[in-house]
């Protein structure tokens, strides 16, 4: 939206007040970022039972007088987004907001915070709980409102139908366990392991929502079912196929339960060492062909977007270079591209059931943020750009590569590991000949990271600089702030206390050895601070001789 747009929207938000969808606060420099996670997993439970488009939490407006008074929030722009990461962390499953909009209004500046609604059939949950709004309050989801969202799915999700014959008795031993470990790993801030392992099945499973109110699911069979249950899913066939196609010719099919079955197709890909040369260098980066992690995630997405009605399966097609993954129905939310920079998250979902599952046993981690990253970690791999093909609206192909398409491409990525990921997609896409917008054109000519006339642009070729080894490269390069904030939490967590000498020293060799002394001090002095302002360390010292701890650790 423009900024006159934004101008006239919180004008309207203003003059209709505060209802169950539009919360309004003062909110200071450090407002806490748990209470804007309940405040998120509110107003999207409560713009899914308004039908609303979204919910907004607005800062900068004097609750009292209704008059916007600004708000110095996060004042700056990468902290602020940064938000969005912080609430997908801790959100179930993991949406976020869908912006964060910064208005310069006449009498300061005002946050707004766009919130998705909450999917059809599954609630939005903060930390485990799940609220809602009474009025201008905050108040626990209650179980007339949770029932309500969750009985969205069942007119037509196809997942979520119960299984009239079937009964836990059909589960497989070895799937519940690991099904049970999975949960208590997602949850293991509230849960324990033993805890999980000792519920009875028919408790677990409905925890789990595997099961509703006691009932098997279509979803609970295809993820921990027993083999010989597939019959109960006719005729729609629950399967994952694995073909290779190159050099020689086999397959197999893989039933229930696709909680293990995943990871046995997995088990059948050829997945050999690759050696990159780094440029400049006689020394090889060896990577694998394809990462684990990233098959799983797109093999667990196709899975979840299915349309099952269709009576396909989930074929895995193996090349000599590149895995073809192929799903039935079309994609269901939205477009690849948006997802890809990770800013979007699905609103909706084909089997709502089955993917809320999914979530709850960590074969989904991120919903949203699956496909931002299977780029980035394939770029971190110095390998081309996963490729989605939607030219049949009934089905979705997904080409993830396991060989260089262009050297210069693979050369960059290796020398130039500071690149943001949307120069890297546009980057990937002029190596394989597709056309990019003019905008990303002029970007990428302004660094000098192509050359040519369009539209035959091409990758420009590396030129050497004194970095020779890539490890001489990271270490004038860097790593992102997210690097050196873990490393300082993870010294407390392991040593309990340090002074700033402890963190000066700690840090000082690890960044960049482009930067002085100086600003490495004072780049020291920002990580501290923004661990502090976010609720993570405190000072137990004086403001002289500081001496930091996490900050739920005891005095």
């Amino acid at each position: 939206m423009t900024e006159q747009a934004l101008l006239d929207l919180l004008g309207r938000l203003i003059a209709e007040w505060e209802s169950e969808i539009v919360e309004f606060k003062k909110a200071g420099r450090d407002y806490s970022t748990g209470r804007i996670g309940e405040y998120f997993s509110a107003l999207s439970n409560e713009a899914n039972l308004c039908g609303a488009d979204a919910g907004w939490l607005v800062f900068g407006i004097n609750n009292k007088t209704r008059q916007v008074v600004g708000t110095d929030y996060r004042p700056q722009p990468e902290r602020l987004q940064l938000l969005k990461a912080q609430i997908a962390q801790d959100a179930e499953p993991s949406v976020t907001l869908r912006a964060v909009h910064e208005v310069a209004h006449a009498n300061g500046r005002v946050v707004m915070m766009e919130i998705p609604p909450a999917p059809d059939g599954i609630p939005i949950a903060w930390k485990g709980h799940y609220y809602a709004r009474a009025g201008e309050s905050l108040v626990p989801l209650g179980l007339d409102k949770l029932d309500q969202i969750r009985r969205q799915s069942l007119n037509h999700d196809w997942s979520a139908v119960i299984l009239p014959d079937a009964t836990v008795d059909d589960f497989d031993p070895e799937a519940l366990e690991q099904a049970r470990r999975a949960f208590a790993r997602k949850h293991s801030h509230r849960l324990t392991e033993a805890e999980v392992l000792d519920w009875p099945v028919t408790v677990f499973a409905d925890r789990a929502k595997l099961t509703a109110a006691g009932k098997i699911t279509r979803a609970a069979l295809l993820l921990i079912g027993r083999p010989e249950t597939a019959w109960q899913l006719s005729p729609h066939p629950a399967q994952l196929t694995w073909s290779l196609v190159e050099p020689n010719r086999a397959y197999e099919h893989f039933g229930p339960p696709f909680l293990l079955a995943t990871h046995w197709l997995f088990r059948r890909v050829r997945n050999v060492r690759l050696r990159l040369m780094q440029p400049g260098t006689l020394l090889p980066v060896e990577v694998a062909q394809y990462d684990e992690r990233m098959v799983l995630e797109a093999l667990h997405n196709a899975l979840a977007h299915q349309d099952y009605a269709r009576a396909g399966r989930v074929l895995v097609e193996e090349f000599r270079d590149k895995l073809v993954l192929t799903n039935e129905g079309g994609f269901f939310d939205g477009q690849p591209e948006g997802y890809a920079v990770g800013g979007k998250s699905p609103t909706r979902y084909r089997n709502a059931a089955l993917a809320q599952a999914m979530v709850e046993l960590g074969m989904i981690d991120t919903l949203g943020y699956g496909i931002y990253d299977m780029h980035n970690r394939q770029a971190h791999r110095f390998l081309p750009m996963p490729d989605y093909d939607l030219s049949d609206p009934h089905q979705v192909r997904l080409t993830i590569h396991g060989a260089v398409v262009d050297e210069a491409y693979t050369n960059l990525l290796m020398r130039r590991t500071d690149l943001l990921l949307t120069d890297v997609l546009a980057l990937d896409r002029v190596q394989k000949g597709l056309p990019i917008p003019e905008d990303a054109v002029e970007r990428l000519r302004k660094q000098k990271l192509i050359e040519g006339r369009h539209p035959h642009l091409r990758v420009a070729p590396l030129v050497a600089d004194t970095t020779s080894t890539r490890a001489g490269y990271i270490h004038a390069r860097g790593q992102d702030d997210l690097h050196y904030l873990r490393l300082i939490t993870d010294y407390l967590t392991r040593f309990g206390n340090a002074t700033r000498k402890d963190i000066n020293d700690l840090l000082r060799d690890k960044l960049s050895d482009d930067l002085s002394p100086d600003e490495k001090t004072r780049k020291v002095a920002n990580l501290l601070t923004k661990l502090r302002r976010d609720g993570h360390i405190r000072n137990t010292g004086t403001r002289a001789n500081p001496v930091w701890t996490l900050a739920d650790q005891p005095d």
